[in-house]
């Protein structure tokens, strides 16, 4: 999941960012409803958090805009805006769901979880290679019947290269994955995902090509 935080206030899109990236997802932040629009051009996301009272641009504008242009991605209305008729507009516009500001973190986490699951449960089939099987709507590893306890970018990591297993992947292309826009990522950060996920799902099963990148190790 690729996340997209539009909101203006930085005291708010800072907690939001972080906890995000706590739960694992890679997340940009726009700060206007026109960065908004640039950045949904994309078509890279998979959830929007989506401030109302933007500047350049209102967000149920931005939203209208984005449903009409086909943007499938789920969308999240974050507002001080608790009108009944607000909620409803936004609804309406396309949104799946409607936080009302001051939320908690903890309930927003769990709105997007449950977005999650509906987009994978719909679009994402459990994913099996060799030993390891991957379900993305459950967030659940195991290897050979033995649940694995991954935390949420190593968990991000394998999904990218079960989802294509022979395929290998730059190091520039995981971080990508992994991480959102100005996030800080160290020179071996990924090297240090890889670390980790092989000691928990096996040294082996990560294949290192020299010079390039990783990819899963090919089955028999």
């Amino acid at each position: 999941m690729r996340l997209l935080l539009v909101e203006d206030d930085e005291m708010i899109a800072e907690p939001v960012l972080d906890s995000m990236r706590r739960e694992g997802y890679a997340i940009d932040w726009a700060q206007d409803g026109r960065a908004a629009e640039l950045s949904l051009g994309n078509g890279v996301y998979d959830l929007v958090l989506l401030d109302l009272g933007l500047p350049r641009k209102d967000g149920i504008e931005v939203l209208n805009a984005y449903r009409s242009q086909g943007g499938e991605a789920s969308v999240i209305i974050l507002t001080a805006r608790d009108a009944v008729d607000d909620r409803i507009r936004g609804l309406d516009a396309g949104a799946d769901d409607y936080l009302v500001k001051p939320f908690d973190l903890n309930e927003l986490a769990a709105r997007v979880r449950a977005l999650s699951r509906r987009r994978t449960g719909q679009k994402q089939p459990v994913y099996t290679h060799g030993e390891l099987t991957l379900d993305p709507a459950a967030h659940e590893v195991t290897k050979s019947g033995v649940p694995v306890p991954l935390v949420p970018r190593e968990f991000t990591l394998l999904q990218v290269l079960i989802e294509a297993p022979a395929r290998v992947f730059t190091k520039a292309e995981l971080e990508d994955k992994l991480y959102g826009w100005g996030e800080e990522v160290g020179s071996n950060t990924i090297e240090v995902h890889v670390h980790s996920l092989r000691r928990k799902i096996g040294a082996e099963q990560i294949v290192t090509v020299r010079g390039v990148g990783y990819r899963l190790k090919r089955c028999e």
